[in-house]
């Protein structure tokens, strides 16, 4: 069997990484390897240092390493867009409520996805934001800063929101911010020069991962229930499984990412790499392998087999 080492940094991840794997296996003749890389210096180098053929989150970076001449390829992304709840007061009715208030911002991730959300929203002349670490408040517990009183709201992940709301809090229903998001994946050009037939084998399974978890969703389910459940630490089946439901609504079965998506994180990327603004962002992407399969009609096939709706 043909190996692929994938990498990731996120246990959160788990579920849609190793569903990945065992289509790989069961469908492609595809052994995926599955290599947790917690450190971000230790992660960022992976690619280039060997320790793994693609990356499935965390991005940005590779638009650095692009301006300084390496060659990368991103050439998925099965994320809707950021897929965060924003978290806010029950008095709060809608955006107009924050200005002249703040915004509690998690460090880590995306946080100038936030900036570009107010900006969006017309809020960013009006509207302060403070960065809140996890260690200062647990993981994704920026949400405490608004129980407090001290700001008006936080965007956390749905995974992280039981705790939000039982707090007294509740999820305010806002506009998305177009972003590429998590599960986005890459790896080195010469990597996907040399290995094309195996990288496509990869996008198949990565494609017949989301469909599994979209449209068969208790087939799906024992997939996570195994050795992620383990990873994410959870031992209780029915949070597994609104763990489970978070993610696949953030997923699509085409992994195209959008011209606006790519555009916002480009611009995220450049606040924290300027020197990444000298690139294109479209000359890191190649979407060849997605395109030959949407063309063929694998998606739509893979999709109607597993029990898509009609129309959807």
């Amino acid at each position: 069997m043909r190996k692929l080492t994938l990498a990731y940094r996120d246990e959160d991840r788990t579920p849609v990484i190793f569903t990945i794997k065992e289509m790989a296996a069961r469908h492609y003749d595809l052994d995926v390897e599955v290599v947790q890389i917690k450190g971000t210096e230790e992660y960022e180098a992976a690619l280039f240092e060997g320790a793994c053929d693609v990356i499935i989150e965390h991005l940005e970076y590779l638009y650095d390493e692009a301006a300084r001449g390496r060659k990368v390829t991103m050439f998925a992304a099965p994320s809707k867009g950021g897929g965060l709840g924003l978290v806010v007061p029950p008095d709060v009715e809608g955006p107009e409520a924050f200005r002249g208030k703040v915004m509690a911002v998690r460090s880590s991730g995306q946080p100038h996805a936030v900036t570009l959300w107010l900006r969006m929203m017309g809020l960013d002349k009006d509207v302060g934001t403070t960065i809140v670490k996890d260690a200062d408040v647990g993981r994704w517990g920026q949400w405490r800063r608004v129980a407090s009183g001290d700001c008006i709201g936080s965007f956390i992940s749905p995974l992280y929101l039981p705790d939000a709301l039982g707090a007294g809090l509740k999820v305010l229903e806002v506009p998305d911010i177009p972003i590429v998001g998590h599960f986005a994946q890459a790896c080195l050009s010469d990597f996907a020069r040399e290995n094309g037939g195996v990288l496509g084998d990869y996008v198949k399974a990565q494609i017949h991962a989301v469909c599994l978890m979209l449209y068969d969703r208790e087939a799906a389910l024992a997939i996570p229930a195994g050795e992620p459940m383990r990873r994410i630490g959870i031992t209780d089946r029915a949070e597994l499984e609104r763990q489970f439901d978070a993610v696949a609504r953030s997923l699509k079965a085409k992994p195209y990412p959008t011209p606006q998506a790519i555009a916002n994180t480009f611009e995220i990327a450049t606040m924290d790499y300027p020197d990444a603004a000298r690139i294109n962002p479209l000359s890191v992407w190649n979407l060849r392998w997605v395109k030959e399969l949407d063309d063929e009609g694998f998606i739509d096939r893979l999709a109607g087999d597993l029990g898509r709706p009609q129309g959807n």
